[in-house]
């Protein structure tokens, strides 16, 4: 580890920045489009309570030895032959078949973060490398909560991450996302509830993004979902199911999230 060190000199630790969250999302409320000003808003929000939680992953042992390693999540994961002997029902095929049927790379993720932010704009220490793995293990999450890519799955998925992460940004984002929702549809769906619950389902949960994640891919997902204590999310499938009722298409709930973003 002494190639880069745990905490760069230019890194601020401000904490909570509320006028520049205000003023970005001003931005993305002019542009609905404009998901840059996302990046900035979980930035702005970046608070100590993710750096203490980085700083502990980073001394584990499980992050000293990724460290030592050089693991590279994207490029395991976007390795699909890597895990061709895995069993139908492990983390990995369903990822897999997660990514391909959203059209996804975990590459695709880190090409996005790094139009906002190119890497050399951003701190050269290890506390860098474990945001970076916040990131890179999004989709996972997806894929072991249950939480689908429509705006209040994304926005579930957010209330789910804040409670491993603690980024207030993450939080801030996931409440008004679920408001644009609710503007757009005008449902009668408790919706808020089905974030809450994404709370309580990720304060709940041990920590995927501390796990080790080849082991993990390889695993049984009903197994690792039982291991890791990952819930089912009741109200979030209610909530699609009237949403569904009520009239409002999987396209709408696209639209809401695009707005949302």
């Amino acid at each position: 580890m002494s190639d880069r060190p745990l905490l760069a000199p230019d890194r601020k630790l401000s904490g909570f920045r509320p006028f520049k969250v205000w003023k970005h999302f001003r931005k993305l409320v002019a542009d609905k489009e404009d998901t840059e000003q996302v990046f900035h808003i979980i930035e702005a929000l970046k608070g100590r309570a993710s750096h203490d939680q980085a700083w502990d992953f980073i001394v584990s042992y499980r992050g000293v030895v990724d460290i030592e390693n050089g693991v590279n999540i994207p490029a395991m994961l976007d390795d699909h032959e890597r895990w061709a002997d895995c069993a139908p029902n492990s983390v990995a095929q369903h990822y897999i078949r997660f990514m391909k049927s959203e059209g996804l790379t975990a590459a695709g993720l880190v090409a996005d973060s790094h139009k906002w932010a190119p890497p050399e704009t951003l701190p050269q220490d290890w506390t860098q490398w474990y945001f970076d793995r916040l990131r890179d293990t999004h989709d996972l999450f997806h894929v072991l909560s249950g939480y689908g890519r429509d705006a209040l799955g994304e926005a579930c998925l957010l209330g789910f991450s804040y409670e491993q992460n603690r980024n207030l940004g993450v939080k801030f984002i996931a409440y008004a996302g679920t408001r644009q929702i609710q503007k757009t549809t005008r449902t009668n769906a408790p919706l808020f509830a089905a974030v809450r619950e994404g709370r309580d389902l990720g304060r709940a949960a041990a920590k995927i993004a501390h796990e080790d994640i080849e082991a993990l891919m390889r695993e049984d997902i009903d197994a690792a979902r039982a291991r890791l204590n990952i819930g089912k999310p009741v109200i979030y499938r209610q909530c699609l199911a009237q949403l569904e009722a009520e009239g409002h298409l999987q396209q709408d709930l696209m639209a809401s999230q695009a707005q949302a973003a």
